[in-house]
Protein backbone atom coordinates (compact mmCIF):
# COMPACT_ATOMS: atom_id res chain seq x y z
CA UNK A 1 0.00 0.00 0.00
CA UNK A 2 1.16 3.50 -0.75
CA UNK A 3 2.28 5.47 1.95
CA UNK A 4 3.21 8.98 0.02
CA UNK A 5 1.60 12.14 0.59
CA UNK A 6 2.01 14.07 -2.24
CA UNK A 7 3.74 16.64 -0.53
CA UNK A 8 6.62 14.62 0.42
CA UNK A 9 9.80 15.98 -0.68
CA UNK A 10 11.01 12.64 -1.81
CA UNK A 11 8.12 9.51 -2.36
CA UNK A 12 9.34 6.27 -2.07
CA UNK A 13 6.51 4.46 -3.76
CA UNK A 14 8.02 3.29 -7.80
CA UNK A 15 8.73 5.80 -9.73
CA UNK A 16 7.44 4.00 -13.00
CA UNK A 17 6.30 6.42 -15.71
CA UNK A 18 3.00 5.79 -17.31
CA UNK A 19 0.99 7.54 -19.95
CA UNK A 20 -1.32 10.28 -18.91
CA UNK A 21 -3.75 11.76 -22.06
CA UNK A 22 -5.70 14.61 -20.36
CA UNK A 23 -7.10 17.84 -21.50
CA UNK A 24 -5.41 21.16 -21.22
CA UNK A 25 -6.32 24.70 -22.30
CA UNK A 26 -8.95 23.04 -25.28
CA UNK A 27 -6.82 20.14 -26.21
CA UNK A 28 -6.16 16.48 -26.03
CA UNK A 29 -2.01 16.51 -25.01
CA UNK A 30 -0.36 12.92 -24.34
CA UNK A 31 1.84 13.49 -20.90
CA UNK A 32 3.36 11.13 -18.71
CA UNK A 33 2.74 10.53 -14.97
CA UNK A 34 3.90 8.42 -11.98
CA UNK A 35 2.80 7.46 -8.38
CA UNK A 36 3.51 9.30 -5.48
CA UNK A 37 1.90 12.39 -6.29
CA UNK A 38 -1.44 14.72 -6.10
CA UNK A 39 -3.98 13.35 -8.73
CA UNK A 40 -1.66 11.20 -11.03
CA UNK A 41 -3.97 9.85 -13.45
CA UNK A 42 -6.29 13.01 -13.64
CA UNK A 43 -6.78 16.22 -13.72
CA UNK A 44 -8.65 16.41 -10.53
CA UNK A 45 -12.00 18.08 -9.78
CA UNK A 46 -10.57 21.37 -7.58
CA UNK A 47 -8.37 21.92 -10.57
CA UNK A 48 -11.06 21.52 -13.46
CA UNK A 49 -13.05 23.84 -11.50
CA UNK A 50 -10.32 26.40 -10.98
CA UNK A 51 -9.34 26.17 -14.64
CA UNK A 52 -13.22 26.71 -15.56
CA UNK A 53 -13.90 29.56 -13.75
CA UNK A 54 -10.16 31.46 -14.60
CA UNK A 55 -9.41 34.44 -17.05
CA UNK A 56 -6.81 34.20 -19.75
CA UNK A 57 -3.47 34.54 -18.34
CA UNK A 58 -1.70 38.02 -18.45
CA UNK A 59 0.34 37.65 -21.54
CA UNK A 60 3.86 38.25 -20.04
CA UNK A 61 5.61 38.55 -16.59
CA UNK A 62 5.93 35.88 -13.94
CA UNK A 63 2.99 33.88 -13.52
CA UNK A 64 2.90 31.29 -10.59
CA UNK A 65 1.83 27.85 -9.50
CA UNK A 66 2.11 26.99 -6.36
CA UNK A 67 1.69 23.36 -5.74
CA UNK A 68 2.42 22.65 -9.05
CA UNK A 69 1.74 18.62 -9.04
CA UNK A 70 2.03 17.65 -12.20
CA UNK A 71 1.25 20.00 -13.99
CA UNK A 72 -2.10 21.10 -14.85
CA UNK A 73 -2.12 24.46 -14.35
CA UNK A 74 1.49 25.45 -14.95
CA UNK A 75 1.26 23.77 -18.60
CA UNK A 76 -2.23 25.43 -18.57
CA UNK A 77 -0.72 28.52 -18.20
CA UNK A 78 2.33 28.21 -20.88
CA UNK A 79 0.27 27.12 -23.34
CA UNK A 80 -2.39 30.28 -22.90
CA UNK A 81 0.84 33.09 -22.46
CA UNK A 82 3.77 31.56 -24.71
CA UNK A 83 5.87 34.63 -24.01
CA UNK A 84 5.07 34.58 -19.95
CA UNK A 85 7.40 33.18 -17.62
CA UNK A 86 5.64 30.09 -15.53
CA UNK A 87 6.93 29.33 -11.84
CA UNK A 88 5.79 25.83 -11.26
CA UNK A 89 6.59 25.48 -7.26
CA UNK A 90 5.77 22.07 -5.26
CA UNK A 91 8.32 20.44 -2.42
CA UNK A 92 7.74 17.08 -4.29
CA UNK A 93 10.80 16.46 -6.47
CA UNK A 94 8.74 13.51 -8.77
CA UNK A 95 5.55 16.30 -9.40
CA UNK A 96 8.65 18.81 -10.38
CA UNK A 97 10.17 16.44 -12.54
CA UNK A 98 6.94 15.13 -14.36
CA UNK A 99 6.34 19.56 -15.13
CA UNK A 100 9.40 19.06 -16.65
CA UNK A 101 9.30 16.07 -18.64
CA UNK A 102 5.74 17.14 -19.72
CA UNK A 103 6.59 20.68 -20.42
CA UNK A 104 9.68 19.31 -22.63
CA UNK A 105 6.51 17.12 -24.70
CA UNK A 106 4.71 19.90 -25.77
CA UNK A 107 7.34 21.70 -26.49
CA UNK A 108 6.96 24.58 -23.91
CA UNK A 109 10.12 26.53 -22.89
CA UNK A 110 9.20 28.62 -20.37
CA UNK A 111 7.90 26.58 -17.55
CA UNK A 112 10.78 26.80 -14.56
CA UNK A 113 9.61 23.83 -12.14
CA UNK A 114 11.49 24.43 -8.76
CA UNK A 115 11.45 23.86 -4.91
CA UNK A 116 9.93 27.29 -3.23
CA UNK A 117 13.50 28.22 -2.04
CA UNK A 118 15.01 28.26 -5.57
CA UNK A 119 12.64 31.09 -6.49
CA UNK A 120 14.60 34.69 -6.34
CA UNK A 121 13.26 36.41 -3.61
CA UNK A 122 12.92 39.44 -5.93
CA UNK A 123 10.41 37.45 -8.50
CA UNK A 124 6.83 39.17 -8.14
CA UNK A 125 3.87 37.82 -10.48
CA UNK A 126 1.54 38.93 -12.75
CA UNK A 127 -1.20 36.40 -11.30
CA UNK A 128 -1.00 33.37 -8.96
CA UNK A 129 -3.17 30.35 -9.63
CA UNK A 130 -3.53 27.41 -6.81
CA UNK A 131 -5.26 24.82 -5.48
CA UNK A 132 -3.28 24.36 -2.41
CA UNK A 133 -2.29 21.84 -0.52
CA UNK A 134 -4.94 22.26 1.99
CA UNK A 135 -4.50 18.90 4.35
CA UNK A 136 -0.67 19.91 4.89
CA UNK A 137 -2.39 21.40 7.82
CA UNK A 138 -3.97 24.74 8.82
CA UNK A 139 -1.07 26.40 10.30
CA UNK A 140 1.58 25.36 7.67
CA UNK A 141 -1.01 26.57 4.41
CA UNK A 142 -1.43 29.84 5.89
CA UNK A 143 2.30 29.88 6.65
CA UNK A 144 2.86 29.13 2.48
CA UNK A 145 -0.04 32.03 1.64
CA UNK A 146 1.51 34.92 3.63
CA UNK A 147 4.80 34.07 2.00
CA UNK A 148 3.33 34.01 -1.31
CA UNK A 149 0.35 36.26 -2.16
CA UNK A 150 2.41 39.49 -1.20
CA UNK A 151 4.45 39.18 -3.90
CA UNK A 152 1.44 39.48 -6.33
CA UNK A 153 2.08 43.04 -8.04
CA UNK A 154 0.19 45.54 -7.81
CA UNK A 155 -3.53 45.19 -9.90
CA UNK A 156 -2.50 41.73 -10.25
CA UNK A 157 -4.61 38.82 -8.77
CA UNK A 158 -4.44 35.48 -6.85
CA UNK A 159 -6.92 32.35 -7.80
CA UNK A 160 -7.39 29.36 -5.74
CA UNK A 161 -9.61 26.83 -5.56
CA UNK A 162 -10.97 25.10 -1.86
CA UNK A 163 -13.39 22.31 -1.53
CA UNK A 164 -16.32 23.89 0.39
CA UNK A 165 -15.58 20.99 3.25
CA UNK A 166 -12.64 21.53 3.30
CA UNK A 167 -12.84 25.03 4.43
CA UNK A 168 -13.03 27.50 1.88
CA UNK A 169 -15.15 30.08 3.58
CA UNK A 170 -12.81 29.92 6.51
CA UNK A 171 -10.36 30.36 4.42
CA UNK A 172 -11.39 33.25 3.30
CA UNK A 173 -12.28 35.15 6.00
CA UNK A 174 -8.72 34.75 7.36
CA UNK A 175 -7.30 35.89 4.01
CA UNK A 176 -9.52 38.93 4.55
CA UNK A 177 -8.28 39.64 7.76
CA UNK A 178 -4.45 38.28 7.72
CA UNK A 179 -2.85 40.19 4.17
CA UNK A 180 -1.74 43.34 4.27
CA UNK A 181 -3.27 46.06 3.32
CA UNK A 182 -4.12 46.87 -0.58
CA UNK A 183 -5.44 42.88 -0.39
CA UNK A 184 -8.75 41.97 -1.31
CA UNK A 185 -10.58 38.61 -0.97
CA UNK A 186 -13.50 37.76 -2.79
CA UNK A 187 -15.61 34.45 -4.02
CA UNK A 188 -15.47 34.45 -7.72
CA UNK A 189 -17.60 30.97 -7.93
CA UNK A 190 -18.84 27.77 -6.70
CA UNK A 191 -19.17 24.54 -8.36
CA UNK A 192 -19.33 20.78 -7.73
CA UNK A 193 -18.62 21.20 -4.02
CA UNK A 194 -15.73 24.29 -4.74
CA UNK A 195 -15.50 27.53 -4.26
CA UNK A 196 -12.84 29.90 -6.50
CA UNK A 197 -11.39 32.59 -4.48
CA UNK A 198 -9.53 35.83 -6.19
CA UNK A 199 -7.30 37.66 -4.22
CA UNK A 200 -6.31 41.06 -5.53
CA UNK A 201 -3.64 43.09 -5.14
CA UNK A 202 -4.03 47.11 -5.41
Amino acid sequence: MESDHYFSAEPASDASLRPLHVELAGHARSLVTAGGIFSPDRVDLGTAVLLANTPPPPPGGNLLDLGSGWGPISLSLALEAPRATIWAVDVNRRALDLVRRNAERLGLENVNAVLPEDVPEDVRFMSIRSNPPIRVGKNELHEMLLQWLPRLEHDAEAWMVVARHLGSDSLQRWLHDSLPGGFQTFRAATNKGFRVLRVRHR
